[in-house]
């Protein structure tokens, strides 16, 4: 499932600099993650980067945005074309 970050984000923008799919972006009050993007990190490492540098824990699974490992393959596969993942 894609990532989604909550109302406790303190716009400090760590989560941004360290998405390689650029799923992540500021909004109006709070970063916002772009769920068509997010593969939590499947391709480009073997955890979601965005948790694990929020200095709050803002950045959480979407449980609106169920998605399987292959499915999050396959997305990633989409936005970085002739590319081979890191992680898998």
């Amino acid at each position: 499932m894609a990532y989604k970050i909550t109302d406790e984000c303190i716009n400090c923008g760590a989560c941004e600099e360290e998405c390689k799919n650029e799923a992540i972006s500021e909004g109006e009050e709070i970063y916002v993650i772009d769920p068509d993007k997010c593969t939590e990190c499947i391709g480009n490492f073997e955890s979601p980067k965005c948790a694990e540098v929020c200095p709050v824990d803002a950045a959480v699974p979407d449980s609106d945005q169920v998605e399987s490992r292959e499915e999050l393959l396959a997305k990633w596969q989409r936005l970085h074309p002739g590319e081979t993942p890191e992680s898998t």
